[in-house]
C-alpha cells in the first residue's frame, strides 16, 4: 500500500520543540521529493519546508526559517522535521508529502501540532 504516516505531533509550550516523523511506504521513497506543509484553523495550507530526493538541498518558509529543519534517513524511509522555539502560531495540522512529478503526490494524513500554554 502506497502511503506515508505522519506522527509525533502533540501539546507543547511556546518556545518547546517537537519533532514530527513521517515514515513512507509502498513506494521507492529515495526517488521522492518531500515536504511538511501546515494548514491552520481558517487558513490555506501552506508549505513549510522541503528536501530533494537525495537530501541535498532544502527549502523553508520564512516563517519557520532559523527554527525548523528538515532531514531524511533513506534507509530508514522517513523524513524528518525538527521543530524549535515553537510560537502559538505554530499551531496546526502538519502534513507530509511525497512527490515523483507533478502529477504524482502522495499525502499523509497529518499530525496535530497545538502550541499553548
Amino acid at each position: 500500500q502506497v502511503q506515508v504516516v505522519e506522527s509525533g505531533g502533540g501539546l507543547v509550550q511556546p518556545g518547546g520543540s517537537l519533532r514530527l516523523s513521517c515514515a513512507a511506504s509502498g513506494f521507492i521513497f529515495s526517488r521522492y521529493a518531500m515536504s511538511w506543509y501546515r494548514q491552520a484553523p481558517g487558513k490555506e495550507r501552506e508549505l513549510v519546508a522541503s528536501i530533494t530526493s537525495a537530501g541535498g538541498s532544502t527549502d523553508y518558509a520564512d516563517s519557520v526559517k532559523g527554527r525548523f529543519t528538515i532531514s531524511r534517513d533513506n534507509a530508514k524511509n522517513t523524513v524528518y522535521l525538527q521543530m524549535n522555539s515553537l510560537k502559538p502560531e505554530d499551531t496546526a495540522v502538519y502534513y507530509c508529502k511525497a512527490t515523483r512529478t507533478l502529477s504524482i503526490n502522495i499525502w499523509g494524513q497529518g499530525t496535530q501540532v497545538t502550541v499553548s500554554s
